[in-house]
């Protein structure tokens, strides 16, 4: 299962390096990553995906604690979030495609950020599943090139799982 922690660190050189370490030490794999500034000044959120079980995840957030700069670790993989990811995607767009090919974007809302004679670079943000499926749809076309940044998210005040009332919608259709 994939566990998305919410790690909370001072900002000082060397933070990032001593939590990779740490990772690559124990054998785990971070399949996404994303740091930036956190709401207060010298404090930054990193916002991790890692495999594991919650033991293994138990076990990474006790040793992360151990490190100096780290303040405050949780798994936030079952609470409610808001979950956001940018990607870039750079397609194959002859001009007879070209239309197609921004119609599929507009569908997914997202945006032409870059014309060439014959390609499009869209910009994409949302959560995962969405960039997961506009990559299905365009692939037809041709991925010249990908940038995506890893996922960041920010738990729900509300505590509304919009997961949750997803399903519920779409039970209610059956």
């Amino acid at each position: 299962m994939k566990h998305t922690l919410s790690v909370l660190v001072e900002d000082e050189a060397g933070v990032l390096t001593r939590i990779a370490g740490l990772f690559a030490r124990r054998g785990f794999n971070i399949e996404s990553l994303a740091v930036g500034p956190a709401e207060q000044t010298g404090i930054s959120r990193i916002t991790m995906v890692v495999p594991g079980d919650d033991q293994i995840i138990e076990q990474l957030t006790k040793q992360l604690y151990k490190l100096v700069n780290v303040l405050k670790v949780q798994d936030i993989t079952a609470t409610p979030c808001v979950e956001r990811e940018l990607m870039l995607l750079k397609i194959n767009a002859t001009t007879a495609m070209r239309s197609e090919v921004i119609e599929i974007a507009n569908i997914f809302r997202a945006r032409v950020v870059d014309v060439g004679e014959d390609s499009l670079t869209i910009e994409v943000v949302g959560d995962p599943g969405k960039m997961v499926a506009i990559v299905q749809m365009l692939s037809k076309y041709g991925i010249r090139e990908i940038a995506r940044t890893g996922k960041i998210a920010l738990t729900r005040e509300s505590g509304v799982n919009t997961e949750f009332l997803k399903l519920t919608a779409l039970e209610a259709k059956i």
